[in-house]
């Protein structure tokens, strides 16, 4: 295991801990009405940094446990195994995508995917920027990283990595950014071209 992710475990480990230590002190604020008549008010909080200073850390926790906490990087790494075609993420829009974004991706209750390149450098003052994935994001491996963690809206991180991959080809396709026959994969994915690749500047900072 590397020094990153050895590091990782070690912050997440001490959030863990930190989160239970919480849970369990408004436990025991709340308590029950009875306790509450009976016992006189405490001006000392339940659990206070130094009680959770000496909780021992918890320390078992694996990389998958943790992975919903990590994004995957614009050059692909931290994506995970797994695989999908266009056609495979066309049923997949269709199931899980489409009440939302429309049949043809052209929005409805959620925002439009597709379109509006271009947009973004309109100077005229008359027509706003059409902000997609294919006119705004710069790298597809960000589309791939909203869909698993975000999508869909009512049920989300529920999507296997399989569909992740398929339906995101599906609509880098309708996009007319990778052809037909395309297959997306933690390998192939990084290697796609956004058309705003080149959209955005150093902050300099």
């Amino acid at each position: 295991m590397s020094i990153t992710t050895r590091s990782a475990l070690g912050i997440a480990a001490v959030l863990f801990a930190f989160g239970a230590a919480c849970s369990d002190s408004k436990q025991e604020k709340g308590g029950t009405a009875a306790s509450q008549s009976q016992s006189p008010q405490s001006t000392q909080p339940a659990t206070d940094v130094r009680q959770l200073a000496q909780q021992p850390l918890v320390t078992n926790l694996s990389e998958s446990d943790l992975a919903q906490f990590f994004s995957s990087m614009p050059d692909g790494s931290g994506l995970p195994e797994g695989s999908g075609t266009v056609k495979q993420g066309e049923q997949v829009y269709a199931a899980q995508c489409a009440s939302c974004h429309g049949s043809k991706l052209e929005g409805g209750i959620g925002d439009k995917l597709i379109g509006g390149r271009g947009s973004l450098a309109a100077s005229d003052g008359k027509q706003a920027p059409v902000k997609t994935m294919e006119s705004y994001w710069p790298y597809a491996t960000t589309l791939w990283d909203y869909i698993k963690r975000a999508m869909p809206f009512l049920a989300p991180g529920s999507l296997s990595n399989d569909d992740v991959y398929a339906v995101t080809a599906y609509i880098l396709n309708q996009a007319q950014i990778v052809p037909d026959d395309a297959t997306m994969d933690k390998k192939t994915l990084p290697k796609v071209e956004m058309p705003n690749r080149n959209g955005f500047q150093d902050a300099g900072r």
